[in-house]
């Protein structure tokens, strides 16, 4: 019998060994989110939870972000391999001297936009002189400060300008009528007003898209230095195109993406409704894309950027900020 214990003992402990030696086998890599576990990031989560992940040889961790947290600080300290970003606040660091370089664009459309009350007398932007528009920082405020650029509108109030409110991550400057409009995405805040009672036909929108004003959104970004270590170059490949098959799942299964976000989220914060609403919503967004960036909507952000008049956003055209590296060596995998 004791002879059965100890050989029982030393065959667990082989086994632990080789799972240990399995999971060493893994390339750690860390992801760094824009903003909190929601179904913006569905992808990524899914990619775990189904092990896409692991199936590339990734052990992949992913940090969530939220108000205090900026993506790009996060990857300057050495706390991500890659970060989820917008591309004006990524051009804009790196004009700063931050070497952030696009490797992949998952988001092939924009989800910013501005919703007004009706009530408010505004039907169209030349109607945004005299009004108080609700806005966002922390790199957020970029696309809409070119966008006021392009209009000639003062951000500093008066009746030939508009007042800028610096908004919260909520929608309560127009709940209160503290703004006229207020900075949504159409996968999130906006529906955010619809549950708190007021109904669409009392709201009018306006998509930075139809505006000609519309910049990328949620691509993801390495520190230049990265694409300089083949080996890492490899890593990132794979996880572009594991991520990117975990968006196609999230796609064809959006209810379960969800529940795969919920899971995720220590915070309890989210509800199943919203989420499922906002992953169809996000799904929209990502479209057909396979993870390689249109270059030309780069061109129209760098553009947009480079419009703010006396203060644009970036003050020359960047060398260097996107490389199709990664996603070509995806493609031959």
């Amino acid at each position: 019998m004791k002879t059965a214990l100890i050989g029982a003992a030393v065959s667990l402990g082989l086994m632990a060994s080789a799972s240990t030696a399995g999971a060493q086998e893994l390339d750690p890599l860390t992801l760094q989110l824009k903003w909190v576990t929601q179904g913006q990031f569905a992808g990524y989560y899914v990619a775990k939870d189904k092990g896409y992940y692991e199936e590339a040889g990734l052990d992949v961790t992913i940090k969530p972000g939220g108000p205090d947290i900026a993506p790009e600080q996060v990857i300057a300290g050495g706390g991500a391999d890659v970060i989820v970003d917008w591309m004006p606040a990524a051009l804009a660091a790196r004009e700063k001297g931050l070497a952030l370089v696009n490797i992949a664009q998952p988001f092939e459309k924009s989800g910013m936009e501005l919703t007004c009350l009706k009530e408010s007398g505004i039907e169209s932007p030349e109607n945004f002189k005299g009004k108080t528009l609700g806005v966002w920082f922390s790199g957020n405020e970029y696309p809409f400060l070119s966008w006021m650029s392009k209009l000639g509108l003062s951000t500093e109030g008066g009746d030939e300008g508009v007042t800028v409110i610096k908004q919260g991550f909520n929608v309560d400057p127009l709940l209160q009528k503290q703004a006229d409009c207020i900075s949504t995405m159409t996968y999130n805040e906006y529906w955010q007003v619809i549950d708190a009672g007021i109904p669409e036909e009392d709201l009018i929108v306006f998509k930075y898209d139809d505006q000609g004003v519309a910049t990328l959104e949620d691509g993801l970004y390495v520190l230049e230095e990265s694409l300089e270590d083949p080996e890492m170059v490899d890593k990132l490949a794979r996880f572009v195109k594991a991520s990117m098959r975990g968006w196609e799942y999230a796609a064809e299964n959006p209810d379960e993406a969800a529940e795969i976000v919920l899971d995720n989220d220590m915070t309890g914060a989210q509800t199943e409704q919203h989420q499922q609403r906002m992953v169809r919503e996000i799904n929209k967004l990502v479209g057909d894309s396979d993870g390689t960036l249109d270059t030309s909507a780069a061109e129209t952000t760098v553009d947009v950027l480079m419009s703010g008049g006396s203060d644009p956003v970036i003050t020359k055209e960047p060398e260097g900020a996107w490389v199709s590296t990664v996603t070509d060596k995806m493609k031959e995998m």
